[in-house]
């Protein structure tokens, strides 16, 4: 396999490559944008001054064709994962932003493996559950994507897939997301304000996400088809944070309801597990107990750097 991946700096992006180059017989690409290459080890020091022997880069910017077309043709992939996105902490940014980078991006890479795809065997891109509803920008500027990745899978035959991903949490995540800033807070000792948080999600663990991803690669499914990447399970927004608290067994505590609810959150969102398994023969095996406390200890480690 010669894999190209976009987002590589991304949270799920910085798990999955370094998963990818240790298999046998893969080849691994990363896209960055052109703006990163004057500062290489900046956007994702650790992934790069590691594993920069093993990887080959190329240089893009998703949201113009040209260099798209040019990138794509120099790494030459026989499987592509995209991962590259805007909004996943920000779902109600700006249109015009959301629709050059998560639409036109996506699209510019499309028609550029649309023009090998005489090599290019797959094209995995990431969904999120929110598409289901389209409640923000974000959600609904992948919805759109989407669709035309259907209309290239199914009037061409070509074997686009979805790779729906639920709540993702794991070592490395922007402060920016709950589960990292909740155990920022926890280990510092203070107070965590938070919304009710009664909005149930589907924690997926990022060692499962990777393994979820890896099946995808190996599976016999249909242009266009998706499947779920999720546990199956879901806990409240206020569960984990209060799961964090107790874990780290510190001073602080949540501060469940001080802040309040953001407007475009849907009560529940699940995977179809049952459905994925058959499909890709794989199921996530890290409960969110073990998956929170690994990510714990990986901050603990982090701070006593």
């Amino acid at each position: 396999m010669r894999i190209l991946v976009t987002g590589a700096t991304g949270f799920v992006g910085q798990a999955l490559v370094p998963f990818l180059v240790q298999q046998p017989d893969v080849e691994v690409t990363i896209l960055v944008r052109e703006v990163y290459s004057q500062v290489n080890l900046r956007p994702f020091p650790t992934l790069l001054q590691t594993l920069r022997p093993q990887l080959n880069v190329v240089y893009a910017d998703l949201r113009n064709f040209q260099l798209t077309s040019r990138a794509v043709a120099e790494a030459d992939p026989t499987h592509v994962i995209h991962l590259a996105a805007v909004g996943v902490t920000d779902p109600f940014l700006g249109l015009d932003t959301a629709l050059r980078h998560n639409l036109n991006g996506t699209l510019n890479l499309l028609r550029a493996c649309f023009e090998k795809r005489q090599s290019a065997q797959q094209l995995i891109v990431a969904r999120t559950p929110g598409e289901r509803t389209s409640m923000n920008v974000y959600a609904a500027s992948k919805a759109a994507a989407w669709n035309f990745c259907q209309m290239y899978g199914r009037t061409h035959r070509w074997p686009i897939h979805g790779a729906m991903i639920f709540q993702a949490y794991g070592p490395g995540q922007t402060p920016r997301n709950v589960v990292p800033a909740a155990i920022a807070a926890a280990l510092a000792g203070q107070d965590f304000p938070t919304t009710r948080g009664t909005q149930q999600r589907d924690w997926l663990f990022a060692g499962d996400l990777v393994a979820g991803l890896w099946a995808m690669l190996r599976a016999n499914l249909a242009p266009a088809e998706t499947v779920e990447l999720g546990s199956g399970t879901t806990a409240s927004v206020a569960q984990v944070v209060t799961q964090i608290y107790e874990l780290v067994g510190g001073g602080g505590r949540p501060l469940i309801g001080a802040l309040p609810s953001r407007p475009g959150e849907e009560t529940v969102q699940m995977a179809d597990t049952q459905h994925t398994a058959e499909r890709i023969n794989w199921r996530a095996t890290t409960s969110l107990a073990d998956g929170l406390a690994q990510t714990i200890h990986s901050y603990q480690a982090t701070a006593g750097e």
